[in-house]
């Protein structure tokens, strides 16, 4: 009796299981909503499996900004690999169930690769203020032993900054509280669930976002800046126009990431009236748009990664 009394006790602390519901207030379009969120899916695995092989293959390719490139394709295949597949089944197969455990760990996952994909782009940032304000000095500054360094802290920052994530939420009881309403498992998600106080979560959650990926977006902003006014001072149009069309790929990756992240942020903290479909499709969109997207510019923009798909493609027929 005492262990089933334990057993249950524990049970009421935390849930052996969550059920994700999926998108509320649309489960009966399921099926039909899972086919454009699968071929953007198809499409962020063979565009980023396409960027990597190249950079890979192409020993010309392994220069710091290709580098770079090819470990925010690595973050992209991971970020929607986390959630896509889980997503899909509970749309297709109605397998809306998952373990306390494996939640989060899909939880850790989101948060962690977001904030390093988040640091890889202001690496790229820096590699393009070096590249341009630092031309003599940039390949004694980015040496393969300071992009090793530089990937390995986008790594171990994720990692630390997300793990509190995970103890804030193992300290909350969840009284029977088992059904999110969402397709995938994320921090404020879960602890809403919780039948003790939050505001432990809701500080460090605002904390991370504003502090550590707002620190980005400002950092990243200042780097473009002193990028802008390097490039002004170049005496050729040419100089100019290829360093914009160099730049114009990032900026572009840069607000693809940003602008719908923090949109999603914000209206799941503060936008009461928006819809709870809306919250749920915009958290999906900010995880996949720019995995699907970054390709396709930087496919479209950079000279040696589009002659090389070109040549690639071009070669197989």
């Amino acid at each position: 009796i005492m262990f089933s009394a334990s057993v249950t006790n524990d049970t009421a602390f935390h849930p052996s299981t969550f059920i994700l519901l999926g998108i509320p207030g649309l489960q009966d379009q399921h099926v039909w909503a899972a086919i454009p969120f699968c071929s953007m899916y198809i499409l962020a695995l063979v565009g980023n499996g396409t960027i990597l092989s190249i950079i890979i293959a192409d020993r010309t390719l392994h220069e710091p900004m290709y580098l770079f490139l090819c470990l925010l394709s690595i973050a992209d295949l991971i970020l929607c690999s986390t959630t896509l597949p889980k997503m899909l089944t509970i749309f297709w197969l109605k397998t809306h169930m998952i373990s306390y455990h494996g939640c989060l760990t899909q939880m850790f996952f989101v948060h962690a690769v977001f904030a390093m994909e988040s640091a890889i782009l202001l690496a790229m940032a820096f590699d393009r203020y070096v590249a341009i304000c630092r031309p003599l000095h940039y390949t004694s500054i980015l040496n393969a032993t300071v992009i090793g360094k530089i990937g390995l802290a986008c790594v171990v920052r994720g990692l630390l900054f997300v793990f509190p994530f995970v103890i804030l939420i193992e300290r909350l009881p969840f009284c029977g509280h088992h059904i999110i309403p969402h397709t995938y498992c994320e921090h404020m998600g879960i602890a809403k669930l919780a039948c003790a106080s939050i505001k432990p979560n809701t500080i460090y959650g605002l904390t991370v976002a504003l502090v550590v990926t707002g620190m980005d977006v400002v950092l990243i902003a200042t780097s473009y800046g002193l990028i802008l006014r390097a490039v002004l001072r170049l005496p050729s149009k040419d100089a100019q126009f290829r360093a914009f069309s160099t730049c114009g790929a990032h900026i572009c990756v840069i607000l693809v990431f940003y602008v719908p992240a923090f949109f999603s942020f914000f209206t799941h903290r503060f936008g009461q009236r928006v819809p709870p479909h809306v919250h749920i499709v915009l958290a999906n969109l900010y995880l996949l748009v720019p995995p699907v997207l970054n390709p396709l510019v930087y496919g479209i923009n950079i000279k040696q990664i589009r002659l090389r798909i070109l040549g690639f493609f071009m070669g197989r027929r």
